[in-house]
């Protein structure tokens, strides 16, 4: 085994989950954008005080980490606890601390990392396997289980953990990266060239191979990884009942039109045939990999960027299969999705890119977790009919629960997903390149980095986006020479402007078409460009091949999703509606805003023509007559249920007639 010294890497890379060897746009780490404060800096807050310490106590209560102490001591398979793919919420978790760690150097989190990397390596073999639910007297022998077993895919996890140390602390003496080498290398006599010709189940190993691979600067990992990109799709695994597509071995990567089966191990396995075909320079993959996002983007995603509308395989479903009620949009898909779209945008330097992660960023990741920090959805539902109870908050829950959010779920990957990606959120805010830096996501932050040139670029940016649109960026020192700052315009985003302020005040302002805008100069100390987005209401119609919302409407505003939550419901019509069942929304009348919150009108019938019926069909329309309409305020889609059981749904029917009943006037609701 021999490791590249991972600080040359360090310096090569900066504190970054993603590094590709080329690309349109070079990704700048944590060592050089700092989140400063607003919408993420209060969420990365509370994961780094809350989260984290919250992921810990239930994987050690659990047993899930006890399970390498068991297998250090000899003592499995008795004892084991949690799933066949536990190991890898450790190493999810693992890399958490790591990004955060690197993030803010907090002591208290260095001494568990260590102790937990010391616990993981006393349980590994000799000959570099890594882990505890096979291979040892009285549980199933290694890589007997390829479809199910995820063996290789906690090993993926474990790969961009110790990515992240070896990035973030090149100088650390814990061993992880060891640990993760002599894994690997395990891993490619067994499944190389003249190995094992198969795949994992669970797509994950390939993205953490390449990783690791540019850390170390073993191509072998590479090679790896580009090998089971190749091979997955040649139908290696057995079949099951989902059909082969649940585990993407239909069809060749390369020959996909779109992302199918498992979401989050389509999107997983897109992202790390992306690494592999910009680092092994296959433009053909390239290629291939933006037409599935984009077929994927246009016909099977969300509003809110979620992705998944199967339950019971957690899976896509065919083209315009989106119901709102039935939406699955699991978190780890989002978050896989996230992965995806990144990578894209560091190989291509499109904005499309962009606008999916801010998307998906604002109504799926930060919908997952609580207020607290301490309790997660695992399913992103659209649309709930009953207001659920509250979970026991010391009582594992099950996954696809989505009333109200849980403590912990006997399948908890969504948790440690989630921790993993906000410590190193800071990481998706800007990229640069030859000619000057890139802004993709919009947050309170201080940028300094140094061009290819040697220019060092400080900037700082100013914003409570998305409560405003404006974005104001400071230039901290000047330039010798001209550079240029590219700064994203969502699609959203019609009749943006630019306002430029020189130090000496001097000011103008463009129009700022969705796309790129561009400011090229030798900025000077003082300088500013101020971004400012329209964000009115707005409301989204969808596609009419969307069966599920056909006839509803959807309220945004900037990058948020809204929806109606009974309670908003309850207080402004005084009790007498409480479920959002009952309302129409009446479209033809203006959004209003209360305070950044868009509100609507809404229509309610006193009676249901087809209430009391033996049978729901009739040659007559059922649809009821409106009685009734108030205006009601929406809140963020990521809020909901933060208030405690409730209806709630994000696409709302349209009223099929104008009211003509009286209207009551929205009041504040602490007014009320």
């Amino acid at each position: 085994m021999t490791i590249t010294d991972p600080r040359a890497a360090h310096r090569r890379a900066g504190f970054v989950p993603a590094a590709p060897r080329t690309g349109r746009l070079r990704p700048l780490g944590l060592d050089e954008v700092r989140i400063t404060g607003g919408f993420w800096a209060r969420r990365q807050s509370v994961n780094g005080e809350r989260t984290l310490a919250h992921i810990g106590h239930w994987l050690e209560r659990e047993g899930w980490i006890r399970n390498f102490e068991l297998a250090a001591a000899g003592s499995l398979p008795e004892g084991r606890r949690g799933r066949e793919f536990s190991d890898s919420e450790i190493y999810k978790y693992l890399e958490a601390l790591a990004w955060e760690i690197g993030r803010t150097g907090d002591n208290d989190l260095e001494a568990a990392f260590r102790d937990l990397v010391d616990r993981v390596a006393r349980a590994q073999e000799p000959d570099g396997y890594l882990n505890t639910n096979f291979g040892r007297p009285g549980q199933a022998p290694r890589w007997s289980d390829l479809e199910w077993g995820h063996e290789l895919y906690c090993l993926g996890h474990l790969f961009q953990a110790a990515v992240a140390r070896a990035r973030t602390r090149p100088d650390a003496d814990d061993g992880l990266l060891a640990i993760a080498c002599r894994a690997a290398d395990l891993l490619c006599e067994v499944f190389g060239d003249d190995g094992i010709q198969s795949v994992c189940g669970h797509a994950e190993i390939e993205a953490g191979l390449a990783e690791l691979a540019r850390v170390t600067g073993q191509r072998r990992y590479l090679r790896q990884a580009e090998l089971f990109v190749t091979r997955r799709g040649t139908g290696t695994l057995r079949p099951i009942e989902w059909g082969q597509q649940y585990f993407q071995d239909d069809v060749p990567v390369r020959r996909a039109a779109v992302l199918r089966g498992h979401a989050v191990r389509a999107n997983y396995l897109a992202a790390g045939a992306v690494d592999v075909a910009v680092d092994t320079g296959d433009d053909e993959l390239l290629s291939a990999l933006v037409t599935q996002w984009d077929n994927t983007v246009a016909r099977r995603t969300y509003i809110t960027g979620g992705q998944g509308s199967h339950h019971q395989d957690e899976a896509f479903g065919e083209d315009w299969v989106l119901p709102p009620d039935r939406a699955y949009s699991e978190t780890c898909a989002s978050i896989a999705s996230i992965m995806f779209s990144w990578r894209l945008l560091l190989a291509c330097g499109e904005t499309r890119h962009g606008d999916l992660i801010e998307r998906t960023l604002y109504n799926v990741v930060a919908t997952s977790p609580s207020a607290s920090g301490t309790a997660f959805y695992y399913a992103n539902t659209l649309h709930q009919r009953s207001p659920g109870a509250v979970p026991d908050p010391d009582t594992v829950s099950m996954r696809a629960e989505s009333s109200l959010r849980a403590p912990w779920f006997s399948v908890s990957c969504c948790p440690p997903n989630v921790a993993r990606t906000l410590a190193s959120l800071d990481a998706l805010v800007a990229t640069a390149d030859a000619h000057g830096v890139q802004i993709h996501q919009f947050a309170s932050c201080s940028i300094r980095t140094r061009l290819d040139n040697g220019e060092l670029v400080a900037l700082d940016v100013q914003t409570d986006y998305p409560r405003s649109g404006s974005v104001r960026l400071t230039a901290v020192r000047g330039a010798a020479g001209p550079w240029t700052l590219s700064i994203r315009v969502p699609q959203w985003a019609d009749g943006a402007q630019l306002v430029t302020t020189t130090a000496s005040g001097e000011v103008s302002t463009t129009d700022a078409d969705p796309g790129w805008v561009t400011v090229r100069r030798s900025f000077h100390a003082g300088d500013v460009v101020e971004l400012v987005l329209p964000m009115r209401p707005r409301l989204t119609h969808p596609d009419p091949r969307i069966d599920g919302v056909r006839g509803c409407v959807a309220v945004e505003r900037g990058p948020e999703v809204y929806c109606l939550e009974s309670i908003d419901l309850d207080l402004v019509s005084n009790g007498t509606v409480t479920d959002v069942a009952d309302i129409r929304v009446d479209a033809a009348a203006p959004l209003g805003d209360h305070d950044g919150r868009p509100v609507v009108r809404l229509v309610t019938a006193a009676t249901e023509p087809g209430r009391g019926l033996t049978w729901p069909y009739a040659e007559r329309s059922l649809e009821p007559a409106h009685s009734a309409s108030f205006e009601v305020p929406l809140i963020p889609y990521h809020d909901w249920a933060e208030r405690g059981p409730s209806t709630m749904r994000v696409w709302l029917p349209v009223a099929t007639q104008p009211s003509q009943a009286d209207t009551t006037q929205y009041q504040d609701s602490e007014a009320s």
